[in-house]
């Protein structure tokens, strides 16, 4: 099984207990990205944590004792601990990123990343926003980059979809209309 697939079913399970027992869903999500942080920042931590020479209690009582110390939520406290004592730690990137995408999705919230020809202003920002939130039916949070090769306009790609109106693109249409006829 692969660590993107073994990272879903663990978010999943995350997301269903942290529904049923009510829990503060952003206040996990938070939880996890310090955790995924805190691990990328400390690479001996994951390098002792799969010696052979730790067991898997102290493994868990490890994960147990930095879960206290950063104030996680009862829900973290236990999948780390879990994760710890079963060598899965690897999974904390992508099993943040599963987390996100079910709570962004329990929300009616879709990613959008737009890809714009030069700076948006607040104002078109919050524009293309509403005009992707009409679109999609949901709520859109956009993330903006540039890129001048467009030459205008802008890209959105909110999922597999990619919404293109981009002068580029336009100019690569027209080509191949003009070598048509």
């Amino acid at each position: 099984m692969s660590l993107r697939t073994s990272a879903n079913r663990y978010a999943k399970a995350l997301f269903d207990v942290a529904l049923e027992e009510k829990a503060d869903l952003a206040q996990i999500d938070r939880d996890l990205q310090a955790v995924a942080d805190m691990l990328k920042t400390s690479p001996d931590l994951q390098l002792n944590l799969r010696r052979g020479s730790v067991t898997d209690a102290e493994r868990q009582s490890l994960m147990e004792a930095i879960a206290k110390a950063m104030s996680l939520s009862k829900q973290v406290s236990k999948l780390i601990a879990l994760l710890g004592k079963s060598g899965k730690l690897d999974l904390m990137p992508d099993l943040t990123v599963a987390y996100r995408e079910r709570l962004l999705s329990h929300q009616n919230i879709v990613r959008a990343d737009v890809t714009s020809a030069a700076p948006l202003s607040p104002e078109k920002t919050k524009a293309l926003e509403e005009s992707l939130s009409k679109v999609t039916g949901k709520k859109v949070e956009i993330s903006v980059s540039v890129d001048p090769e467009l030459l205008g306009g802008v890209v959105a790609r909110i999922g597999s979809t990619v919404y293109d109106g981009s002068v580029k693109t336009q100019l690569a249409r027209m080509r191949q209309e003009l070598v048509k006829q």
